[in-house]
This record gives structure tokens, sequence and C-alpha cells, in this order.
């Protein structure tokens, strides 16, 4: 009787863990619930671990294999295989059974992916933590498999580029122990290649391991194995840098010995402090470097190898255009513009300080008054909420090598500062010029003046020559007035560069005369875009859209307290998002789903935390939810109903949302469910 309650309590167990992984992961408490890592059963964990992997049920793949082990590293693969084994103290019997299992999945993944087995892999460290799960060997070889091919980044090699993204790394967030660490011509392959290799099974105590990839596998991302490196690194900071006179081998020796330091309750810590440092840097760091993890039959572009000559972590320019629009936690940019001053007068980035790289040689001194001036507006721009505010600093050069070899020293100034979150924009202005080009399907026209603007007040080189004037030399307020007396400021030796500065900066938090005219209320233009994704993934763009979010006159919607209806408890899900209009021009907002409706709350900037209701609109009535392939952020909702003319569009809404597919998913689900609802009532 014990034993039928005891099967019946574990199919409710696997029943109930299933759901909480196909859930994403995203409720750690739901998950902790179901998932008590600390006093997980081989059993129990083997499941988790499969289904985590998503090889539960999965046939042999050693089937088609004649079982000979013939590579010329045969016995170098069934000494590692014996070494491993030795380590677990099992009996005679069952070392001889294991070894051979371990060899043949060696074997057969060399043999099948047309690699060749080298002393410094760490694969046998890899397969230690699955034998202690007792799993067949089809089995073992499929966990194997799925790790390798998911996990394991690619080119883990000495000096392979995930060792460069992971110093960059350190330097975003840690410059000082990453200068201590580069001055010893300590690499991080030296230290960290079995770390990354074995997910840290190489070092640390099996319980620990156990417990850690119970946690990195539930989280399901893998560029969160770079995050955790870099915890264990900043925990060891104090130790590291007080080891100035020992010696390189030493100081080595005892980083790769660091995560040996780790019991199975700091794992928890572990992981909260890597999310906190994950939310802390670019994404740019994961969606440029998205091709280091997966098949290896893809290869890696040429343009993405040079990593270790990067001087600083790049960033995307469409992050850097969307961080600092989207009003919400999380990196956002305070941009520096160090081209030369004629290139910065005839065309910029709207929000963007110019820092003359070339006065760093031609005039020393008023580089360092342009340097106190920088850092002092991004303090003032953070206290008063400007558009152009940002806790990281991006440098801008023109994009042209030859160009920013003076912005490159501007950069190595600011490291060798110690400061930290410094990055780049990649691809420079050119990029910027071209991204805006790409994003206007368009054409050129009047809405890239909200992006880039030159010194005079006019359109910048992207338009016309006679382009209408933004507005008069004697308007003080906005962001294209801060740019431009921005300039005349730091070329003027005749005032107070630091006051200026200061004043400037404060006025962008005022949401008046930002734009063209005063029709044009508040927002950025985010240009370009032809629907194509939806759930039937048409390739179509409708030129008789309607765009239901043009209300005329704010002052007659009704306005509410965002946090409020955010916690009312029919709101199944709240969206940060961006409005975008048919103009171009965002507008901060947030989407709420009910049961039955999506509400649009559109931010009002001179009262903060309230909104319009922008749109009330029945989630029956969504026809078509599309997006641009390019640029997936982007989202088009269609609404209308059926007539006996075939679908008549009545409204069209447009949005820009980080993480769109979630977000897209979360509504289509709720959609469902009113369809449903409505057939079988």
């Amino acid at each position: 009787m014990a034993d039928a309650v005891e099967e019946v309590l574990l199919g409710s167990w696997d029943q109930d863990l299933a759901e909480a992984l196909d859930s994403g992961g995203s409720d750690m408490e739901m998950d902790r619930g179901v998932i008590q890592v600390q006093e997980l059963p081989a059993l129990q964990r083997a499941k988790m671990w499969k289904i985590a992997l998503n090889v539960a049920g999965k046939g042999d793949s050693l089937s088609p294999w004649d079982g000979v082990l013939d590579l010329p590293e045969q016995t170098l693969i069934h000494n590692r295989s014996q070494q491993l084994i030795d380590q677990l103290g099992v009996s005679e019997e069952e070392r001889i059974e294991m070894v051979s299992d371990v060899e043949s999945v060696i074997t057969f993944y060399c043999k099948s992916r047309n690699i060749t087995f080298t002393p410094e892999l760490s694969w046998p460290h890899l397969l230690k933590p699955l034998l202690g799960l007792q799993l067949p060997r089809s089995d073992l070889y499929n966990c194997f498999y799925a790790i390798m091919n998911k996990y394991i980044p690619r080119d883990c090699v000495p000096k392979g580029r995930p060792f460069h993204l992971y110093r960059l790394l350190l330097q975003y967030h840690e410059p000082e122990l990453c200068s201590f660490l580069d001055t010893k011509k300590i690499t991080p392959d030296s230290y960290a290649i079995n770390w990354l290799g074995s997910l840290f099974a190489s070092h640390c105590l099996p319980d620990v391991t156990q417990a850690l990839w119970d946690n990195y596998l539930q989280q399901a991302d893998p560029f969160l194995v770079f995050f955790l490196m870099l915890i264990i690194l900043v925990n060891a900071k104090e130790a590291i840098l007080t080891q100035e006179g020992d010696s390189k081998e030493d100081i080595i020796k005892m980083l790769e010995g660091s995560p040996a330091l780790l019991e199975p309750e700091d794992i928890e810590d572990l992981f909260s402090l890597a999310q906190y440092y994950y939310s802390k840097t670019p994404l740019s760091l994961r969606k440029e470097n998205q091709n280091l993890f997966g098949s290896s039959l893809v290869a890696l572009k040429e343009e993405d190898m040079d990593l270790s000559q990067a001087l600083c972590l790049p960033v995307s320019v469409p992050e850097i255009l969307q961080a600092n629009q989207l009003q919400q936690e999380g990196v956002r940019f305070f941009v520096v513009d160090c081209r030369p001053a004629e290139q910065y007068n005839a065309g910029h980035l709207s929000t963007a300080f110019h820092l003359d790289s070339d006065l760093m040689l031609q005039n020393p001194s008023e580089f360092a008054l342009s340097v106190k001036s920088l850092l002092e507006a991004q303090k003032q721009s953070l206290e008063s909420g400007s558009i152009a505010s940002g806790e990281h600093l991006c440098f801008m050069g023109s994009g042209r090598e030859e160009e920013d070899m003076y912005m490159n020293m501007v950069l190595a100034h600011f490291l060798q500062k110690n400061k930290e979150y410094v990055s780049i924009a990649k691809g420079g202005f050119m990029a910027l010029q071209q991204h805006l080009v790409d994003m206007n399907v368009e054409g050129l026209d009047s809405s890239y003046v909200h992006w880039i603007v030159s010194t005079s007040g006019s359109h910048s080189s992207l338009s016309s020559a006679d382009g209408e004037s933004l507005s008069s030399p004697g308007d003080g307020k906005g962001v294209k007035s801060l740019v431009n007396k921005m300039t005349f400021a730091l070329k003027s030796r005749s005032v107070n560069v630091k006051e200026k500065m200061i004043s400037f900066i404060e006025n962008t938090s005022t949401p008046v005369d930002r734009h063209v005219s005063s029709s044009d209320r508040v927002g950025k233009p985010y240009r370009g875009v032809k629907p194509v994704f939806s759930i039937g993934d048409e390739e179509e763009y409708d030129t008789d859209e309607i765009d239901s979010s043009s209300m005329s006159d704010d002052d007659r919607k009704e306005i509410v307290n965002i946090q409020t209806w955010i916690n009312k408890p029919d709101v199944k899900h709240h969206i940060p998002c961006n409005e975008v209009k048919e103009t171009g021009h965002m507008f901060p907002s947030h989407l709420l789903i009910t049961a039955t409706h999506m509400y649009c709350l559109r931010e009002i900037g001179s009262r903060k935390g309230f909104a319009y209701i922008q749109s009330r609109q029945a989630l029956n009535s969504v026809v078509k939810i599309t997006s641009k392939k390019k640029h997936p952020e982007l989202i088009t909702f269609k609404f209308g109903n059926n007539n006996t003319a075939g679908v008549e569009i009545s409204a069209v809404e447009r949005y820009l949302i980080p993480n769109a597919g979630d977000a897209t998913k979360a509504i289509k689900q709720q959609i469902m469910k009113v369809l449903d609802a409505l057939e079988s009532s």
C-alpha cells in the first residue's frame, strides 16, 4: 500500500515538475516548491534534467553505431575515462561498466561530430554529474549531447572567443580587477577553461555541482554561465588584489580553484547575484553572440571572431536607441560622441554629449575640463530624469577605423581610471545612419530630425540640404537645443562649461517643444515598419490601415494611476512598452491584459505615475498580430470584425515591446481562451 501511495505521489511530482519547467522558469517561487534542489533524490533529479534538456523519451542515438573503439586518440580517451571513474570509488564490477559507458559516449560523440579528443577538453568532468544519476548508456549520451550542444560554447579552447567575451564582461563590471589581471598577463582561459567546459563540475564538490546544475538547467539560458563565472571572480576580488607580489602561476592556481570553495547553500545567492549583474549588462552581449551556442555546423561570422581586439564591450545601435526610449529599469546609455567638431556639428544623435577626442592631444587642459563636465552632466541628467540620461557610458565614433584612433585613446583613458559600465557603439555614426535608413522603409523624411540633428538646428546630412529648420537659435528647451548649445559651450573658452552643461541637461526633462511642431506632443521616432510576422506569418503590408491611437485631444481621455491599474485583480499581464504612431513617434506606455480586453495606458510626461487610457480593445476583436522580421520587437495589432464582405479592419495599434516573443505568446494564449469560451457558450 505504501509503495502504491509513493508511486502516485511521484507521478504527481513528475507532472508538477514538467509543468514548472514548461512555464520557462519565470515563477521562481513556484519552481522552488516543486524542485527541492538540496534534497532531490537521484531518480527525480534524473527526470528533471532529462525534461530540462528535452531528451525525456528520446530514443537510443547509439544504436546505429557498431561500437568499435578505434580512434587514433583511443588510448587517451580510455585513460581519461578510467581516471574519472577512479574518482567515484565504485566497486570493480561497476567500474568496468562505467568506464565502458564513458569511453563509448566520448568515442561516438567524436566520430559523429568529426572531432578529435584532446587532453585539454573537459568532457570527462562534464560526464561526472551525469554518472551520479545512474543513467543507462543511451540516456547518458543524450544528456551529454544536449548539454554540449546547448550549454558549452563553441570555440571553448585556449584563446577562444568565449574567453575574450568573458574578459569584456569582467572589464565592463569590474575594470579594476580586469586591469590587475591584464597587467599580470593572466587571461581568462588560463584559469576558467575547465569552469566553462564542464559547467564547474571540474572543481566543485558533487553536491554543489548538482545544486548548481539544478538551477542552471532550470533557467535554460546558456549565457548565464558567464555571469556565474563573473560572480565567482567578484567574490574573490579582495583576495586577488592582495596578491600583487605573487607569481602569475600562483595567482592562476588560486583563481582556478575558487569554485571549490562553494557550498550547496551558496548556490541560491550565487544565482541571485548573477541575475543582478545580468540585468546591468547591455543586451548586445547576448544578441551579438548567439552563435556561440548551438550546432557547430553553423559557421562563426568572420567579423564576429575578433573580440580579442575589442577595446571594450560593443553595443549595437538599435539597443542604444531603444534603451533610453523605454522608460523602465535596466541599462540606459549616456552617449558620448567622440568625433571631430566639424563632423559632430554636421549631424549627431540628438541626445549625445560631444567630447572632441582630438583635444586629448591638441589641448589636454581643455580635454580635462570637458571630461569633468561630461561626468557632471551625466550625474545631473540622472538626477533630472532626462531622456539623455544613463548610468552606462557609450562612446560613439565615426565607424571608420582611421578616424577613430583618437576615440580609442579616450576610451583607454576612461578604462585606466577604472570607470565601470564603459561600452562602444558598434559601427559608430555610420551604423546609426544605416540603421535609421533601414528602419525608414518609406524613405527619408522629417521624422529623422528627432534622432539626428545639427548645431544649426536643421536636418542632418541624412535628409535634404534645404530641410526645414527645427527650432529658432534662441530656443533653449528640449533635446535639440541641448546638443546644439552643448557644442557651443564646449567650444567657447569664455563660458563656464560646467554650469552650462548642468542647465542644458536639466532642460531635457521638460517635455515641451521637443518636436517639429506643437502638435507633435512627445515621443521619439521609431520608423519603418511593415508588419510581417503574424499568427499566420504573412508577408504583406496594408496601405489602408487605420491608426486607432491617433486621438487628437489628450485632455478628453481618462487619467488613471498606473500602479493602481497594474495591481487590479483582473489584470493578468502587464507589458511595459512604447506606443508607436504612424508618424514614427514613440510614447512610453503600458499594455494591460485582462481576461477579455487589452488596455493601453500612455504615460503622462508631466505627471509621474499617471497615464491616459489610450485605447480599450476586446481580445476577440484581434484579427492579426504582426511584426517585421528584421525588427521583431515592433508589434502591430489589427482589430476588426467579420461581415459579408470579409474582415473589416477597424483599428491598428503598434507597440515597441522588449522580449516581444513572450508578450505576444501571453496575449495569444489569452485570445484563444476568449475564443474557446465564446465557442462553448
